[in-house]
Order: structure tokens, then sequence, then C-alpha cells
């Protein structure tokens, strides 16, 4: 996510069901055997008060980990990507890049939120490691689509940040890939440097055949009738 600009403006959209032509109306999906969830990007840097902070970006962290719990219950992967850069990455205004330095590999910065819920065994997956190449999308030069096959993986939950960039990369390639894919609207925040990118990306991810659903709708296995 380091090409979010810092001086995107006040507010977030916040997303909920709005309608049969925008979101998934279904009340209820079960999370399946070949269902894994993938939490992106939920960095200090990218919450309030971060180097590159998204508007509302610490909402996102309550239903995500419901979410995590209810992978975790189910026995399925919880995977979770971070931007994981070296000092001098190509982004930052220090390289002549357009943005501040953020998540730097190994500093405060670079940690999942706090109040994440962060399962010990579960993969971490960095993205955006070199010098001089940028990477909005988990799947970018980091293995993941073929660590998902290996796991089994056929459809795949997203949520974190941001809706209109990384969160829209990874769910975009795992279209792609032939994955698939769940995006959770109350579990994503944009950034919106122009009023209604958020929207947009969502659009696109569904058009793409990605289903857009609410958190609430997840049942886990041993609650299914």
């Amino acid at each position: 996510m380091a090409h979010l600009r810092a001086d995107f403006g006040p507010g977030a959209t916040l997303y909920s069901a709005t309608g049969p032509s925008e979101r998934d109306v279904a009340t209820e999906i079960d999370i399946a055997p070949a269902d894994a969830l993938l939490v992106v990007d939920l960095q200090v840097d990218f919450l309030p008060g971060g180097a590159l902070a998204v508007p509302d970006g610490d909402a996102v962290v309550a239903p995500l980990n419901r979410c995590i719990d209810a992978f975790a219950r189910s026995a399925r992967p919880v995977l979770y990507s971070r931007d994981w850069h070296p000092e001098r990455h190509c982004s930052f205004r220090s390289q002549g890049g357009p943005w501040p330095a953020h998540c730097i590999a190994g500093t405060r910065g670079a940690r999942f939120a706090p109040a994440l819920h962060v399962i010990g065994s579960a993969r971490v997956i960095s993205k955006a490691t070199s010098e001089q190449r940028d990477a909005y999308s988990a799947f970018q030069e980091t293995g993941l689509a073929s660590e998902l096959r290996a796991l089994g993986v056929g459809r795949l939950f997203i949520g974190g940040l941001a809706t209109d960039y990384c969160v829209r990369a990874t769910a975009l390639d795992a279209r792609a890939e032939g994955f698939e894919v769940v995006v959770l609207t109350d579990a994503v925040r944009a950034v919106d440097v122009r009023a209604g990118d958020g929207e947009r990306a969502l659009e696109e991810m569904r058009a793409a055949g990605a289903r857009l659903i609410d958190s609430s709708a997840l049942r886990e296995p041993e609650k299914a009738a």
C-alpha cells in the first residue's frame, strides 16, 4: 500500500449492504473446507496517527477479529499480508518517491495493529521488500497463489486496508489466479483520494466476480443446520 497519499482528506466511506445491484444480499454464508481468510496490511502506519493513515482504518479490527476467530475455530487457514519495506524503498520521498516513509521492516509502524488477533502459526506474507519494486497485491512476487493451492484453498475471504489500493489489487489478482473471492465490506476502509474511489474499487472487484458481503453473514460449520 505504498502509494497512498498523505493528504487524502477527512472521513472514510463506511460500507454496508445498500441494495442487490451493489452488494450480495445473502444473509448467511458457511465457512467451507476450501476457504481461507486473508487480512490485508492491517499495520500501525496505516491506522489513525500512523505515517500513512487510512481514515477510520482502525474500525476494521473488530470485524476482522471476529472473522479470524471464526476461521480459527473452523480449522481453516488465516493469512496476513504486510508491507515490509527496506529503509530506501523506491516509494519514499527520500528516494524520489511521492510518499512518506512507512512500514519499514522491523519498525513499530510495520507491526500489525496492536488489537488485531494474530494467530501464532498463521502465514505472514511480506510484500514490497525490494528497494526498487513496489507492490499493492499480496500475490505479487510472494508465491501466495501456489501456497493457497497447496493448502487446498478455493475461496478466499479478504478484509483490511485499503479498499481502493491493496485490497482491490489483491482481490483482482486472486480472481485472475482462479480463486473465488469474498470481500468483507464492513472490514475494509477506503482512502478515497478522489471521491468515490472506494466504491469504484468495490464495483470493480464485484465485476471481476468477487462477492461483497458483511462479515455478519459468516456462519461457522458447527452452527450449520
